[in-house]
């Protein structure tokens, strides 16, 4: 049996962008509370950055993702990233990038990535990726290339990375740390109950392990994960997955709401209140995490610039409370 190749220009009015989902039933769209309302992007600096991201053919998850606060992010010339096209070989059921089979990869990408960090004059750049099970390193490389040639191209800029679980991808993880991100972000993105309907391409306990062995291979890397909230997972759950973080001795937790991107998506159980986000961020402090951010438009990359500032700090200020340690006398 031969799998076919599909290409989708989703740009085009019309057309399917998630034809895995067509034959789902419909989970209608719930109108969304006042805390989570944003303004359109309209600003000048919003226009440069997107014409900057469309001369250098680049894919954004800003875009593909739908992200609420691009046109915030945008207006201060901080774009994510996106690297190895924009079409997934995986379905989750929350995600609104592209599903299907990848085109081959651009290799001049990593040079059109670094040029466009240095044009944008970024302190910190953000890349992610679309999940490249197609590929035998799962795209490690084309990983690790990227931020060579950022750091070539702009040494000053901290690099963070947002990648996928390189399941069933031996040695692809070791090549993306030799290269060195300053952050390592790998999202968990709901409570193990819930993955064979959320996130039924990935296993839990994999993702997990990952953060930890890239801590393993670079204790100097900073390393980040996520969580959706408004799936129907518990608060019991959320605290699990925070003291499993924290054995894996991730740094730097991220808690948002869960937004339905169309009918064909998972639906969202509950909008969680800011004051919730607020008890969750309390609680993932007590456990402690360096940094934490949590609130209803928290996503991995808001704020990414100012919140490595803030890392960096933590984790200095930790060193200087430990080294002052009775128990290290």
């Amino acid at each position: 049996m031969t799998m076919q190749r599909i290409t989708i220009d989703h740009r085009k009015s019309g057309s399917l962008r998630h034809p895995e989902k067509a034959n789902r039933p419909d989970n209608p769209i719930q109108r969304k509370p006042d805390w989570i309302r944003v303004r359109a992007p309209n600003s000048p600096v919003y226009q440069e950055t997107r014409k900057l991201m469309r001369d250098n053919r680049l894919v954004t998850v800003c875009e593909e993702a739908a992200c609420p606060n691009i046109g915030e992010c945008w207006s201060q010339r901080h774009a994510t990233m996106m690297i190895m096209g924009e079409i997934c070989t995986r379905a989750c059921s929350f995600c609104n990038v592209t599903t299907g089979m990848p085109k081959a990869l651009d290799m001049d990408e990593p040079q059109r990535v670094a040029e466009a960090v240095a044009k944008l004059g970024l302190r910190h750049v953000v890349i992610t990726s679309v999940d490249r099970d197609d590929l035998a390193d799962g795209g490690a490389l084309h990983f690790a290339q990227t931020i060579a040639r950022v750091r070539e191209a702009s040494p000053e800029t901290t690099i963070e990375i947002l990648t996928p679980d390189f399941l069933r991808k031996p040695g692809a993880l070791e090549v993306v740390v030799k290269a060195r991100p300053d952050v390592f972000n790998h999202n968990i993105e709901t409570v193990p109950r819930l993955y064979p309907s959320i996130r039924p391409g990935a296993r839990y306990f994999q993702s997990v392990r990952l953060l930890d062995d890239v801590k393993a291979l670079d204790a100097s890397i900073f390393t980040k994960s996520g969580l959706m909230l408004g799936l129907g997972e518990e608060k019991m759950e959320v605290a699990q997955v925070m003291d499993d973080f924290r054995i894996a001795d991730v740094d730097f937790i991220t808690m948002g709401q869960y937004l339905q991107p169309t009918p064909k998506h998972a639906a969202v159980a509950k909008f969680v209140p800011p004051d919730e986000f607020e008890e969750f961020a309390r609680m993932a402090r007590a456990k402690g995490f360096l940094q934490v951010s949590s609130s209803p438009l928290t996503r991995s990359s808001y704020h990414a610039d100012s919140d490595f500032a803030a890392l960096r700090e933590a984790r200095q200020n930790r060193l200087k409370q430990d080294a002052l340690s009775p128990e290290r006398q």
